[in-house]
């Protein structure tokens, strides 16, 4: 049976349409604008924007799986009509197209992001409430509103089942994706220094392997946390500066001095034509919860993420043999856990 992949050529489609195609199962691959990811595998192309219906329709005709992953991600506070645009009335057409082709499975990729962090003393899991409040980043907002969309078709009889990954990183990281994008700077010793904080780091290909158990075992409705290994920024950097041999930035930088220069520092990297890696919502998100507990995952779908460095390694491997990490790297093991 024919599945569907909306966002087959960001990160994670690009990890998810190469694991489905091992399994020799026949992938249409819905397509807006870039093509790299996916060039050369043998995929049917979709042509088509999650913003128009139609297009979905089309696509959708004679599927039996959708993988709804294409999302407008920004770290950035002003883009708001993009963002709801794409992950709100995107997914709400991704779901009504669903309904109307009798598509017998979606499975819907939210965001850690998408979920409330406090209280941070307990581990977030599927029964945190989704945030609301306008104190919140877009970004957020939008994956929790995109996510509402999808349990209103749940209530209409659509059978879709939720993941909620957190940092993806990952080989196959073509544009690269935000965090791709720091890890280069970092790799490249192009980052001057470093702020405190960190995140809950998980590899793409367990995400991958997450979603496509849910798509096969759970339940209905049901939601699953796909989390990783959490590391402050600093050790990340020290790791990878073991890998790549490139030296760490000594300097680490307050969060709340990050924060608070933030905004003029994304503004500088947009006047400058960079994209911006430290923002307001950047840094609130290294501020978030630590224990993101994948149990649920774990005990349903057979979920086991694996180690951080092997993820590391791999990923700067990969951004190597691609071209884009202009350095050799060091002789590494992936078997050391964090």
């Amino acid at each position: 049976m024919t599945v569907v992949i909306t966002g087959a050529t960001g990160h994670v489609g690009a990890n998810l349409v190469r694991a489905l195609r091992a399994q020799h199962r026949p992938v249409r691959a819905l397509v807006h604008v870039h093509r790299e990811a996916i060039k050369g595998l043998e995929v049917d192309i979709a042509p088509g924007d999650v913003r128009h219906l139609e297009s979905l329709v089309a696509a959708f005709t004679g599927a039996d799986v959708v993988y709804h992953l294409a999302a407008d991600i920004s770290l950035l506070n002003d883009q708001r009509s993009g963002l709801e645009a794409v992950n709100i009335t995107g997914t709400r057409n991704v779901v009504e197209a669903c309904l109307r082709c009798g598509v017998h499975r979606l499975v819907h990729f939210s965001s850690i992001h998408a979920i409330i962090q406090e209280p941070m003393c307990t581990p977030v899991d599927e029964s945190r409430p989704l945030v609301n409040s306008r104190r919140c980043p877009p970004y957020d907002r939008s994956k929790a509103a995109g996510e509402r969309e999808v349990r209103r078709g749940i209530e209409r009889g659509l059978d879709a089942v939720i993941i909620s990954p957190t940092a993806i990183f990952g080989p196959y990281d073509y544009q690269p994706s935000h965090f791709g994008a720091a890890l280069l700077a970092m790799a490249n010793g192009r980052l001057p220094a470093l702020v405190a904080g960190g995140f809950d780091w998980v590899d793409v290909r367990d995400v991958v392997a997450g979603a496509m158990q849910a798509e096969q075992r759970a339940p209905a409705g049901a939601k699953y946390m796909l989390s990783g290994h959490w590391l402050a920024i600093a050790d990340l950097a020290r790791m990878t500066a073991g890998i790549t041999g490139i030296p760490a930035p000594s300097f680490i930088c307050p969060l709340w001095l990050a924060r608070t220069g933030a905004p003029f520092i994304a503004t500088l990297d947009r006047l400058q034509g960079r994209r911006p890696l430290y923002t307001s919502a950047s840094m609130r998100a290294l501020y978030s919860n630590r224990d993101i507990s994948h149990e649920r995952a774990t005990q349903e779908l057979g979920y086991h993420p694996r180690p951080l460095r092997e993820t590391l390694v791999d990923t700067l491997r990969w951004f190597h043999q691609s071209g884009q990490l202009k350095l050799p790297l060091k002789a590494a093991s992936a078997e050391a856990a964090p």
